[in-house]
């Protein structure tokens, strides 16, 4: 998305719908992926590393899209409060803000808190995050799961 996310503290990170499912934690026996997630809350000091937030935190997969290849990469791991979290993934916060859940608007004026900005720059980003979805869910991506790709194999094999 860009530079005008070079301004932006908080962004929204939608994955394509075509790569839903994928995620390290799907192949990963539960202890293994606890393991990372507590490593990832202590090496933030347990607080969220965007907005400081202390509290319940979400480890949450940091991608690199390579888009004219169509390969998915995982770089890492941050840890993000629930509300970071919920920018991180707006469409899953509208889902569940549809359904009574969530208020969705109080995610809106945490992502506006967290980058100092009014309603437009919000909506704006959260346009061009769509727009870029769309565009990256008409492929089918290659996932890439960096240091974590023999896990991958080893299930296949």
């Amino acid at each position: 998305m860009g530079k005008e996310n070079e301004k932006l503290k908080l962004t929204i990170e939608l994955v394509p719908s075509t790569a839903w499912t994928e995620n390290l934690r799907k192949y990963l026996p539960k202890k293994d992926w606890d393991k990372i997630r507590k490593e990832t809350y202590a090496k933030a000091g347990y607080r969220c590393e965007i907005c400081g937030a202390e509290g319940r935190m979400n480890c949450h997969e940091i991608w690199e899209y390579d888009d004219k290849n169509h390969i998915q990469k995982l770089l890492g791991f941050i840890a993000l409060c629930t509300m970071c979290h919920y920018v991180k993934h707006i469409g899953f916060a509208g889902i569940l803000a549809s359904e009574g859940k969530l208020d969705y608007e109080k995610v809106v004026k945490h992502f506006m808190a967290v980058n100092n900005c009014d309603r437009r720059t919000f909506e704006e980003h959260r346009k061009r995050a769509f727009l870029m979805w769309e565009e990256r869910s008409k492929y089918d991506w290659q996932i890439d799961l960096g240091d974590f790709n023999h896990i991958i194999q080893q299930k296949k094999g």
